[in-house]
């Protein structure tokens, strides 16, 4: 509950690093900022600081609540950048405290229509997007790809919700990958359930916590040693949230890593070139939200300040372990592509702006900070983004709005062109 983030609210002193990257990580002006939110409305509240602040206030009872309030805390892509930038200075745990309040108030019935919408359609039809289940397998049609729910395999490819009924392509291209570099895998069509990382984010924790139990056990039942998939949001739900609630009994990897590993046993051989000068754009799950937990049983002894004294001492997550080197690996191993970089990148990344709920309930800022980035990507001089996120590939489409100096493209696509099986 809330009143179990209380120190943390207590210990914001108000200094605002979390409005910015950290000064040595900062290059030029116009990419100085971390927190779309921020930027955009330029008022403190809608900083992670000052949403401590009205989460302090909310819990003693000092203000109520509101559709005003309730808009300013959905008014948040659930990024974590407030929370790296915060804990190059700090413990505070910021990202758990506002993830706690979103919590508190979708126990209260604080959920704006357009969330309870994605809820419902996770609970009726496996699928934040409404979608009959049957569509989850369409992308699958004359593939011949193992069907889990009758036969075995080593690998299970956890497609995702976006990319199953969204972005297929990527599904497409990832079968067709896997199946070049003889990987024994298999896919579970329309039975793949949801992996509830829009829901968890919204704040419906009784609906992650079904999910993940669920999830976690018909996974074990499957026997697979490696469960690997294309998105994000379901990467960061199996590695990081799932095993606070369920044991695993299987390794949880993300495409990309799958991939740097099948290059670099030379499964997987790149001789197609592909003569293409792109950058690449860290999804928030994937980096700094995509960090492992690391166990620890202790005592917190005191609070000094923003710094928390604990025996033994306790890992803080401040984001940089997430995946960050495969893909960039990868795209270093296709023949033809250049890899620029980014200004703000790593767990100091721009978020593309479409995560927690912000894409369904504020659909023009979430535009609006795909466009930031969007810019931010043709400072480079790239012809392209590359990324490793359906949803950031979605958004960062929208943005761009047919604009034709710049395309976007999932990791997936370029290794399939270099493969020469792509879609």
């Amino acid at each position: 509950m809330l009143e179990d983030y209380e120190r943390y609210m207590e210990m914001c002193f108000r200094c605002s690093l979390c409005k910015w990257p950290p000064l040595a990580q900062v290059k030029s002006w116009r990419f100085s900022n971390i927190c779309p939110s921020i930027q955009r409305y330029n008022f403190h509240a809608y900083s992670g600081g000052g949403r401590l602040i009205v989460a302090y206030a909310y819990l003693q009872g000092r203000i109520g609540l509101t559709k005003s309030l309730v808009d300013l805390v959905y008014r948040c892509s659930m990024c974590g950048a407030c929370d790296v930038s915060c804990k190059h200075n700090s413990d505070i745990e910021v990202y758990e405290t506002l993830h706690a309040f979103r919590v508190q108030l979708y126990e209260e019935g604080a959920v704006l229509p357009k969330h309870r919408e994605i809820i419902e359609n996770t609970l009726r039809h496996g699928n934040p997007y409404g979608e009959v289940k049957e569509k989850k397998a369409a992308w699958a049609k004359n593939l011949k790809v193992k069907d889990l729910n009758k036969e075995k395999a080593d690998v299970l490819y956890f497609v995702g919700c976006t990319a199953a009924l969204r972005r297929p392509e990527v599904a497409v291209n990832t079968v067709k990958i896997l199946k070049a570099a003889g990987v024994d895998f298999g896919i579970l069509g329309s039975e793949e359930p949801c992996c509830a990382s829009t829901a968890y984010k919204i704040g419906a924790r009784d609906v992650f916590e079904k999910h993940a139990r669920r999830n976690v056990e018909l996974v074990n039942k499957l026997n697979v040693e490696t469960l690997v998939t294309s998105c994000a949001g379901c990467y960061r739900m199996f590695k990081v949230e799932y095993p606070t609630v369920a044991e695993l009994g299987f390794e949880v990897l993300h495409t990309s890593q799958l991939l740097e590993k099948l290059i670099r046993d030379s499964s997987l051989k790149l001789t197609g070139k592909v003569p293409l000068k792109v950058t690449y754009h860290d999804p928030c799950h994937l980096g700094r939200l995509g960090e492992p937990r690391t166990p620890w049983s202790g005592v917190e002894k005191k609070v000094l300040g923003h710094l928390i004294l604990t025996d033994p001492p306790k890992p803080v997550r401040r984001g940089g372990g997430g995946v960050y080197d495969p893909p960039r690996n990868v795209l270093k191993s296709i023949p033809g592509v250049e890899l620029v970089e980014m200004e703000r990148i790593r767990e100091y990344a721009y978020c593309c702006n479409a995560g927690g709920g912000v894409k369904a309930a504020f659909p023009d800022f979430a535009l609006w900070g795909a466009r930031e980035r969007v810019e931010e990507a043709k400072s480079t001089g790239a012809q392209a983004i590359v990324t490793c996120c359906p949803f950031c590939e979605i958004n960062l489409s929208d943005a761009l709005n047919g604009d034709g100096s710049l395309k976007v493209y999932d990791l997936t696509s370029l290794v399939a062109k270099s493969l020469e099986v792509g879609e």
